[in-house]
């Protein structure tokens, strides 16, 4: 008797839960909101899937950044500007005051000069210039010759003006950037703010000369720094001698 009453209870159940004809409609009549949403993308964005999409890097030149500070050295600056304008790379010059100072004493350049090597120029003070910004790309930073104020400020954060801001672009988006540090004796801040950098990412350049090619002129001197500051990019030159063995007697 038991066993009769457990099966009608268990039908009941069963007819319950049972699909009604209003139940099995339901979803005919309605939609979820996450596929109303789908629905709505599918018909207002759709048409980027068929896009043949390139990257940035496919369709803009290869660029670099050169900031010029007023350490002695600005010759190095000069030669770089040259040599990128010649092999066809796009430049973007920020000069501080101090550079400018010092180009006049070491060269016989003019900043009109030396501005019409360079792709496009900015001032020291403009923080609004592309290169402040990481969603400008470009492959590198080169800051030649830098000077320890300049290297504080980029150890230290301190983005007063484009050139230290620049700097701190290129660490916060892991891109590449070239400290050619001038000065000498190195006091222990100097070392530490270098040493700081080089843990950051940065690559420090002291642009000392290689005696192995037996320049002729301060102009060879000048050539095989640049092309080994030029190799830190993945621009490499045969404008200079490379090692490659000991010269036979």
């Amino acid at each position: 008797m038991w066993t009769c009453r457990s099966c009608i209870r268990l039908a009941r159940q069963s007819t319950r839960f049972a699909p009604t004809s209003q139940t099995q409609n339901f979803s005919s009549h309605t939609s979820s909101p996450l596929l109303t949403k789908t629905n709505h993308f599918a018909s207002n964005y759709g048409h980027l899937a068929s896009r043949n999409l390139t990257t940035s890097s496919d369709s803009r030149p290869k660029r670099i950044v050169v900031g010029v500070t007023g350490a002695t050295g600005t010759v190095y600056a000069i030669r770089m500007l040259e040599i990128l304008r010649e092999v066809g790379i796009e430049t973007h010059l920020v000069m501080s005051k101090w550079a400018l100072a010092t180009m006049k004493y070491e060269t016989d350049r003019s900043w009109d000069e030396v501005q019409a090597l360079a792709t496009k120029s900015y001032a020291l003070r403009d923080m609004a210039a592309p290169s402040s910004s990481g969603s400008f790309l470009h492959d590198g930073m080169i800051i030649v010759p830098c000077s320890m104020k300049t290297l504080a400020a980029v150890r230290a954060g301190y983005c007063d003006d484009l050139i230290s801001r620049s700097a701190d672009v290129c660490l916060k988006e892991r891109r590449r950037l070239v400290l050619a540090v001038r000065e000498t004796p190195l006091s222990a801040i100097h070392l530490d703010n270098m040493a700081f950098l080089e843990r950051a990412g940065a690559t420090i350049f002291p642009p000392v000369p290689a005696f192995y090619t037996r320049p002729k002129s301060v102009q060879d001197l000048i050539d095989q720094s640049v092309g080994r500051m030029l190799d830190c990019f993945g621009i490499h030159l045969d404008n200079f001698e490379r090692w490659e063995s000991f010269r036979k007697a």
